[in-house]
């Protein structure tokens, strides 16, 4: 089977002997037989995976590894799942939203925040003056009127 991963480098997922695979609520663990990088994505097989038609059935699942499989991140580093939600409050203490989504670009990831208005907040150095996990706050400097 094809795996197009969301990972920072396309090898990442090979690191994994296991997966999970579904989608919403229904999700099940696979072993992996053998993975490789192909490109940009990873082409594998699965155990109890055989054939076409026992891949084809997999087709649209997600595939995701237990958060306790993943390294700690490093300082100043932060897994995306980690910021969902987080409260962004200017550098003056106006709240601008919650971070709902992100998205990489060519250049930075960006942080899709929501309040009385949606913005995107570009996550750089310059930007983000500190994230702060305990209290769910990521404090920018970034004008409530950008």
């Amino acid at each position: 089977m094809r795996v197009v991963p969301f990972t920072a480098a396309t090898g990442n997922l090979l690191r994994y002997r296991s997966w999970w695979m579904g989608h919403g609520e229904r999700w099940e663990e696979r072993q992996v037989a053998q993975a490789r990088v192909h490109g940009a994505a990873v082409v594998a097989q699965l155990l109890g995976c055989e054939d076409r038609d026992a891949a084809t059935a997999l087709r649209g699942k997600e595939v995701a590894v237990p958060r306790a499989a993943l390294p700690a991140a490093k300082e100043n580093e932060f897994y995306w799942a980690d910021l969902f939600g987080l409260k962004v409050v200017n550098v003056v203490g106006e709240e601008l939203g919650v971070v709902v989504r992100i998205f990489e670009t060519g250049a930075n990831d960006v942080l899709v925040v929501r309040g009385e208005r949606e913005r995107l907040i570009p996550f750089v150095a310059a930007v983000i003056q500190k994230v702060d996990l305990a209290s769910g706050i990521i404090r920018v400097d970034w004008g409530a009127d950008y």
